[in-house]
């Protein structure tokens, strides 16, 4: 046990290389299934943190409080003060974190992959819309918020920030450990700095159809919320930005959902959570920690393919008009169309299968 727990704190050291040599005393463990089990806890640690570890991290900073320790506390509290406004600034990514050798576990257990259809040019900003949201955006996360899949490699000085719900930067500690992956928060501010005082090479990664999209998320469907969300259009011509679409096949296999009709009473206690709170409480499961033939919060290992398409060019308009922005859409939506239709056989879905857009 000893061997297996100095294992995993190389993974989250980010020290893999040695993870397996480690092991090599243990003849009673394979090779594959340590990699197995090492995929499994990545994940498992990382489900956790996107479910409670807010939560977690407000119980940690009001218990030292009370303890002798509380002048830690104290101090990173007027700390936190003092760097407020950093998630609005592009956030504090570190190179490291985003390297760690446990991200490249977490994307084998599914796996996830990420494909590159076209070069983005380093001189040129831009929006990558993502869809479908998933309950989690497991794709996102692992494609742009870490290098398992090698995102700087594959766009050679562009640097992607995945965009999400500003409340996750009001919580302490959780606030700088989602920064480090180059996460930031999915408001006008952050973008409007990121756009156009941060240089070049900036990729907002925007899951467009949001929390409303992720009440729909069931394995089979393929839907994305796209009909009326237009205000990241406007944000593009405003800046310039160019659209990119991206649509990751298999974001919506991990996870089996309980939807709720239209009008029904679930969907209307969904929607009002949404609208005060900011996401939707979705009721899902996936499989167990220990079997695949039990319910639980692990994510179903179904592949994941993200495929970024090509970049739609975007003029720099300071007050578009309600028609420039509608054309702008109706070329990103056509363009997301075609993407999915080149791409769906390569990714295992039926020649008859299309993309609904709500």
């Amino acid at each position: 046990m000893k061997t297996i727990i100095a294992a995993y704190s190389g993974v989250l050291r980010g020290t893999g290389s040695g993870i397996l040599s480690t092991l090599q005393d243990l003849s009673w463990l394979s090779k594959s299934k340590v990699e197995k089990q090492l995929q499994i806890i990545s994940v498992l640690q990382w489900v956790l943190s996107f479910l409670i570890m807010g939560a977690v991290c407000t119980v940690i900073i009001m218990y030292i409080l009370c303890t002798d320790f509380w002048v830690i506390a104290a101090m990173y509290l007027v700390w936190l003060v003092f760097d407020w406004n950093t998630p609005k600034k592009g956030g504090r990514r570190s190179h490291w974190v985003r390297s760690w050798a446990v991200w490249r576990y977490f994307r084998d257990y599914f796996p996830i992959r990420l494909v590159k259809t076209q070069n983005l040019l380093t001189n040129r900003n831009y929006i990558l819309g993502y869809h479908p949201h998933g309950i989690m955006g497991l794709g996102a996360f692992c494609n742009f918020s870490t290098e398992a899949n090698g995102v700087g490699q594959k766009f050679p000085g562009i640097r992607p920030y995945v965009a999400t719900l500003a409340g996750n930067f009001r919580i302490p500690i959780l606030r700088d450990y989602i920064m480090s992956g180059g996460i930031c928060p999915v408001n006008r501010d952050s973008i409007d700095y990121i756009l156009s005082k941060n240089g070049t090479g900036n990729a907002i990664v925007i899951v467009v159809g949001g929390a409303a999209e992720s009440l729909n998320s069931a394995p089979g469907k393929n839907s994305v919320t796209l009909k009326h969300r237009k205000g990241f259009v406007k944000l593009a011509l405003q800046h310039g930005a160019d659209l990119v679409p991206v649509y990751s096949f298999g974001e919506n296999e991990v996870y089996k959902q309980v939807i709720f009709e239209e009008g029904s009473w679930g969907r209307w206690i969904q929607k009002k959570f949404q609208k005060y709170v900011g996401f939707a409480p979705c009721i899902f499961h996936g499989r167990g920690l220990f079997s695949s033939n039990s319910w639980g919060v692990m994510p179903y290992p179904k592949p994941i393919t993200t495929v970024v398409g090509e970049p739609i060019t975007i003029p720099k308009i300071d007050t578009p008009s309600q028609k420039e922005i509608d054309f702008y859409h109706s070329l990103y939506v056509t363009s997301l169309i075609k993407l999915f239709d080149k791409f769906k056989t390569k990714c295992g879905l039926l020649e008859t299968e299309v993309l609904e857009v709500n």
